[in-house]
């Protein structure tokens, strides 16, 4: 297989995003020929023992990673990050109303706007059900240097004692350039971290970094960013709150489509219904490779070796790069976001944007522009990105400003 014109190229795209040349030469493979077995693993029974050794083998390999431990299942499922915007508040208010026996009124949500995905979250929430409480918006601070980012004590949390079905937050927002410091969780007031179940949207950085599991009820992400390829929606969720929707009589949330039922899942080893099987392989595939090259650890390590390269040339040069989170503890070591301002007005210039970008596809490297609702540039350096990219891309980035 020539793999010349690949090689050739940095593909920085934010989703689907790049995948590591050897883990998709050895999927190619399976395709044909899983294991030795004469058919390939697109070919596979889900029902076979074949392809429930392959799904353990990710789940054991992704508890390895994550440090998660036996009393959170791991689900794999379809639909998106988007449908879990739905899944995550249902199953939680199902698990609300089951350990409340049904009783008192609808709980609130609490939800957390730091971006673009988490304000299509709770846009979804209010469309499906009502108390849902916006405890803090950080858009209007994350790009204004003289706006600090409110600090959790400071939010508008609900209180315990109205028993909460949840809080909502999004690690990284993708499309903003936001991602919230590790010791975010523990910001939180005592109580309310004991209390109230937090789930977390980890979809673009998700084994770039560790995650304090047993913090959460749920931990979610989408494969295409940080893991493997599109069609498969990972689901960490705490047994304690997998609960029968069906057995709790209760008026206040509504019932939930079969698929997104967690305890269908749970109770069925992910095989409730026919699985995205390809997708499952593949991130199996690179959750093996991530645990050879020394886990999550050594991916944060490398993670922030290539933002520093990037952050520190938008740094040295503010009167060409503006990044879009004005505050360097919040910006994302995946998706590095900036404008490119214009050399006489200072403002941000989608002409000198244009420009940046045809120099980069000039130089084979391909999807550097910002998504289409916010512009500006995305540098997404996801754990299959290397140093080698990064430093290609300052060197362009360098480029750009003789020329």
């Amino acid at each position: 297989m020539n793999t010349d014109a690949r090689a050739q190229t940095v593909n920085l795209g934010a989703g689907p995003s790049m995948l590591p040349t050897d883990v998709l030469m050895e999927a190619a493979q399976g395709i044909i020929d899983y294991g030795g077995a004469g058919i390939g693993v697109t070919e596979l029974s889900h029902r076979s023992s074949t392809f429930k050794n392959l799904i353990m083998q990710a789940e054991n390999d992704l508890r390895t990673l994550l440090d998660i431990p036996s009393e959170y299942a791991i689900l794999f499922l379809q639909g998106g990050g988007t449908e879990q915007f739905s899944a995550t508040l249902l199953n939680m208010l199902a698990a609300h109303a089951s350990k409340h026996n049904g009783q008192g009124g609808a709980p609130p949500v609490d939800y957390v706007v730091s971006g673009s995905w988490s304000g299509k979250a709770y846009k979804e929430a209010r469309r499906l059900y009502e108390p849902v409480r916006q405890v803090v918006d950080l858009r209007k601070n994350i790009g204004d240097a003289t706006q600090p980012i409110p600090a959790p004590s400071t939010w508008n949390l609900s209180s315990v004692d109205e028993n909460p079905a949840m809080l909502y937050y999004c690690d990284n927002e993708t499309i903003d350039g936001f991602e919230f410091t590790q010791d975010f969780i523990q910001q939180l007031p005592e109580e309310y971290r004991q209390r109230v179940p937090i789930v977390a949207d980890c979809s673009s950085n998700i084994l770039s970094r560790p995650v304090d599991i047993r913090s959460h009820a749920v931990v979610f992400f989408g494969a295409q960013k940080n893991v493997g390829p599109s069609g498969v929606t990972i689901v960490i969720v705490r047994r304690d709150l997998v609960v029968d929707p069906d057995a709790v009589q209760q008026s206040y949330y509504p019932r939930i489509p079969t698929t997104m039922v967690y305890k269908n899942a749970m109770d069925n080893g992910s095989l409730y219904n026919t699985p995205p099987i390809f997708p499952i392989y593949v991130s199996g595939l690179g959750f093996r490779k991530l645990v050879e090259e020394g886990g999550v650890a050594r991916a944060q390590e490398r993670a922030h070796a290539r933002a520093k390269l990037v952050y520190d040339k938008l740094e040295q040069h503010p009167d060409v790069f503006k990044p879009t989170v004005a505050h360097a503890d919040f910006r994302s070591q995946m998706n590095l976001t900036f404008r490119i301002l214009d050399a006489n007005t200072r403002e941000p210039s989608e002409s000198e944007e244009a420009r940046f970008v045809k120099l980069c596809e000039e130089n084979k490297v391909v999807q550097v522009k910002g998504h289409r609702s916010v512009g500006g540039i995305r540098i997404s350096l996801y754990n299959a990105s290397t140093l080698e990219m990064a430093q290609k891309v300052v060197s362009l980035m360098d480029q750009f400003i003789k020329e």
